[in-house]
């Protein structure tokens, strides 16, 4: 336990009472927690006779007149009362006693301070006269009001604040002192305390003593008593609280503009926000000007023209119908000049505030006499410019100009400003940011997705894509018909999760990798398993923390044969397409094996086929469209079905009505992708099918066949390449296969040659040498056909190859489809 001399502070400087006075007209003692003096003035040894060194260490307890009787001091926070202690020639002294809880704080541990007064303690005649003195020289205004509201005393403060002496205000109302309605209020303020004889608080705000600006004030209006009379009068205190006041106010602007601005990703609102807030809590007009290019801290200042610098104006408002002070529409540019406040700020990156007595506004009125006129004859009287920067780049300014407060910009108003425009700097990059991000994705995503649809006479399809609105951007939903072998036609939409530019670019891989398998004829579920090895690796290079089954993408395919008028269809982890039957013209969602998103490696997809009614329509869709955050997915479902079965003049217009029925707003929070497609079946007529023996001689009773067949399909002038097309792939069938051997001739838009054996072995293109017997079929093949490909079966494969008709037999192969 450290301990201190008497008036003396203690070595480590921690005692806060070794540095007070040491006035012997007070008796002081400081206790520890066990009750052990560490601290003894000379108050004290007047008071008891022991001396600091004496006494120091001991248990204050020994000065006890009776020890025995005595209780622990008080674990309040203070105590105050007599005890009887003994001095120490021996005499019992009375001493009241004035004792403090001391927490333990820094340099002093727990105790207790223990003073009492040893002179002063008697009233005198003159402490009858301090009340009048301290009334009359209070720091807070003070008057005296008798219970009929008249004014009958006033102290110094009060003199100043109404601007009349006491003797000039006495006998009159508060009212009539003030003459305004404020001086009303407050006077009817006194009136019900004198009548309820409770005492009340209010704040008001008044101009009085001829003040050009109002003053906030926190008053306090009390009854004053007489023991005899009874209430006798009122008090009126009243505190100046104009500074506390206003920075409320400016810390309440602050606040909303942290609340208010930046709601949207959008520039134009953005800006609109911030004038919002500042007009008219701190100006009288504001704006917002943004440069054409911004303006990066460190590089060459923007441009000036002749002297000018061109800004756009984005945002304003004003006090005013009309806003007369803009000068222009937003949208617009205009030019502005070097002298000018805005473009001082934007050049040198402060704030500048433009008074009109100033040179600089003399400057200003200079080189744009025509705006100095208008600001002049509006009575505009100080101008504030605040440039808007985020991030090391300055995007443009904000200004604000005041003419009817009378109040100039001050220095705590000039930042607030510069509080607010920050906040809204870093909102409006973040808006400039997203727009053009959002504007780079949606050019990505236009040239990825197909900017026209083939239409096949297997189907006729309509589309409809809505990119996502407000905040989260575009997204990666893709859709595509890709047309295959054999007249079919694949379906294929997807769902990239995620939003942005590496979303799109994502979509653009995937499509084009669906567009690669769909090209070598592989089964949905297959063509899914590979696409889920292909996001497995996207994953792996993005280099993230997260698994690739995190990414969650989704897909699905369906393939459609026109011959048959059969669908297969498989899904990764998407949502179930819609049926619309021709018959009932009711709309179903198929049952399909869920199958798991993209990406998760390892689990198989399953397919299911279907038997599809010619003028069956099937709806394809990313789950934007039914799902929402309003609304869970059976109810969109059921919306998707209502939209589906309603008449509709065209497959295009049913395809708008889906749409806008499943999205009245038109701004959906998630990608839209809707793919729709009718089928067709191919007439039995354009289909003909022969069995072919496993005999070289075969292939002359073949091309007499299709001989027979293109004289009656009237395409004679195609006879020629057609058979040796099919003498080329069947004389391949026998030389490599066993087994029965297949022709098959479709005739659609393009003549469509196949040739199915048991085989599995895929053909190959390869460059016969000058004296090989063999290996020129293939090569032959692929010169004559448009194109040509292989596509595998659970029982062997099939080589197809498509002829160009003749332009005299297109029309009438066109209309192949019923």
């Amino acid at each position: 336990m450290s301990t201190v001399g008497y008036g003396q502070p203690s070595r480590s400087g921690g005692d806060p009472w070794g540095l007070v006075p040491d006035e012997a007209a007070t008796a002081r003692a400081l206790l520890d927690g066990s009750g052990r003096i560490t601290h003894w003035n000379d108050g004290a040894r007047r008071l008891l006779g022991h001396t600091a060194a004496q006494m120091l260490g001991r248990p204050a307890a020994e000065l006890l007149a009776d020890p025995v009787a005595a209780t622990a001091p008080a674990r309040d926070e203070r105590w105050t009362g007599t005890v009887d202690l003994r001095h120490r020639d021996g005499r019992r002294l009375t001493v009241r006693l004035l004792v403090h809880r001391l927490g333990p704080h820094e340099g002093h541990p727990d105790g207790w301070l223990l003073v009492s007064p040893l002179a002063g303690t008697e009233r005198t005649e003159k402490d009858d006269q301090l009340p009048r003195l301290a009334f009359l020289y209070a720091p807070n205004a003070l008057a005296l009001y008798d219970t009929e509201i008249r004014l009958r005393r006033a102290n110094r403060a009060m003199e100043e604040v109404i601007g009349l002496s006491e003797d000039e205000a006495r006998g009159l109302r508060l009212s009539e002192i003030g003459g305004k309605p404020q001086s009303i209020e407050l006077e009817e303020q006194l009136r019900q305390v004198v009548e309820s004889g409770r005492p009340r608080d209010v704040r008001t705000r008044l101009r009085t003593g001829g003040e050009s600006r109002e003053h906030a004030w926190l008053g306090r209006i009390a009854p004053v008593w007489d023991a005899r009379v009874g209430l006798v009068a009122v008090v009126l205190s009243a505190v100046d609280v104009t500074g506390e006041d206003r920075a409320q106010v400016r810390l309440q602007l602050v606040n909303d503009a942290s609340r208010r601005i930046g709601s949207t990703l959008e520039t134009g609102r953005t800006a609109q926000e911030l004038v919002d807030v500042c007009v008219p809590r701190l100006a009288d007009f504001g704006s917002v000007d943004l440069l054409a290019t911004p303006y990066l801290h460190g590089d060459a200042p923007p441009s000036l023209q002749n002297g000018v610098l061109t800004l756009q104006r984005v945002a304003h408002r004003s006090l005013r119908e009309a806003t007369p002070e803009a000068l222009v529409e937003t949208g617009q540019e205009w030019d502005h000049a070097v002298a000018s406040s805005m473009v001082r700020a934007v050049l040198a990156g402060e704030s500048v505030v433009l008074y009109k007595d100033d040179p600089a506004f003399h400057a200003w009125a200079e080189q744009e006499p025509m705006r100095a006129r208008y600001a002049r004859e509006l009575g505009v009287h100080s101008i504030l410019s605040v440039p808007l920067s985020a991030r090391g780049v300055t995007l443009g300014v904000a200004q604000f100009l005041r003419y009817r407060r009378p109040d100039p910009f001050a220095p705590d108003d000039v930042l607030v400003a510069r509080e607010i425009v920050a906040r809204a700097a870093v909102c409006l990059d973040n808006a400039q940011r997203f727009t053009r991000e959002r504007e780079t994705a949606l050019a990505l995503q236009h040239n990825l997705l197909p900017q026209r649809l083939p239409q096949r006479s297997a189907v006729q399809v309509a589309s409809r894509y809505l990119a996502a609105s407000g905040r989260t951007g575009v997204g990666g939903d893709w859709f595509d018909v890709i047309p295959l072998s054999g007249a079919r036609v694949g379906l294929i939409v997807g769902d990239v999760v995620g939003h942005g530019v590496q979303a799109s670019a994502t979509m653009g891989r995937l499509r084009t990798a669906v567009r690669t398998l769909a090209d070598v004829d592989l089964p949905p579920e297959e063509l899914l398993t590979h696409l889920d090895d292909l996001v497995l690796r996207l994953s792996e290079e993005t280099g993230g923390d997260e698994t690739a089954g995190d990414v969650g993408t989704t897909c699905l395919y369906a393939v459609y044969d026109p011959v048959t008028g059969t669908c297969t269809v498989a899904r990764a982890g998407h949502p179930p397409p819609v049926l619309i039957d021709p018959g009932t013209g009711g709309a179903v969602t198929m049952e399909l094996p869920a199958g798991p998103p993209l990406g998760l490696g390892g689990l198989p997809f399953e397919s299911a086929e279907f038997s599809l009614p010619e003028g069956s329509v099937l709806a394809l869709f990313t789950d934007g469209l039914v799902e929402r955050r309003d609304r869970d997915v059976d109810e969109g479902y059921r919306l998707l079905h209502e939209a589906l079965a309603a008449p509709a003049v065209s497959l295009d217009a049913r395809c708008g009505a889906v749409v806008e029925a499943l999205l009245p707003s038109g701004a959906p929070g998630d990608d839209v992708a809707l793919l729709m497609a009718r089928t067709r079946v191919l007439d039995a007529a354009h289909v003909v099918t022969w069995d072919v023996p496993d005999d070289p001689a075969s292939c002359g009773t073949a091309r007499k066949d299709v001989e027979g067949q293109l004289t009656r399909w009237e395409l004679q002038e195609a006879a020629f390449t057609t058979e040796l097309v099919v003498t080329e792939l069947i004389s391949n069938a026998i030389r490599h296969s066993s087994g029965p051997i297949r022709l098959r001739l479709i005739l659609d838009r393009t003549l469509i040659v196949e040739v199915s054996d048991t085989s599995s072995t895929a053909p190959h293109l390869r460059r016969a040498a000058v004296f090989d017997e063999g290996g020129r079929g293939l090569m032959l093949v692929a010169q004559l056909a448009q194109r040509w490909g292989t596509r595998h079966s659970a029982d062997g494969k099939t080589i197809w190859a498509e002829l160009q008709l003749p332009d005299d037999c297109v029309k009438f192969a066109g209309s192949t489809a019923r």
